[in-house]
């Protein structure tokens, strides 16, 4: 149906892409073509994640420094963000050099 995508969620798709431009990788971890989606991206200096539950809540993105030290319990994060997919989504695409 023509016109179903209003403002926001052209955003959002936009913003997903943008992620995949800048080294996101997102795998569907949920069943359904609007299931849950989990993006990550490594660098030399970062472990990245993305969560999208949802588009206007549930959705997470944590940024941990990578380290060859073996830490128990994984590495602490260093940035977390939680709120809508915008929100989310604009952060590790703009804030968040790789």
């Amino acid at each position: 149906m023509p016109g179903t995508d209003g403002p926001q969620l052209a955003a959002a798709k936009r913003l997903l892409d943008a992620a995949k431009d800048a080294g996101f990788a997102f795998v569907r971890i949920a069943p359904g073509p609007d299931g849950h989606l989990r993006g990550t991206r490594q660098t030399r200096e970062w472990i990245d994640e993305v969560y999208i539950g949802g588009f206007t809540n549930s959705c997470t993105a944590l940024r941990r420094r990578r380290s060859s030290l073996v830490v128990p319990n994984g590495q602490p994060v260093a940035v977390r963000v939680d709120g809508d997919a915008i929100e989310v989504l604009h952060t590790v695409v703009a804030d968040w050099a790789p």
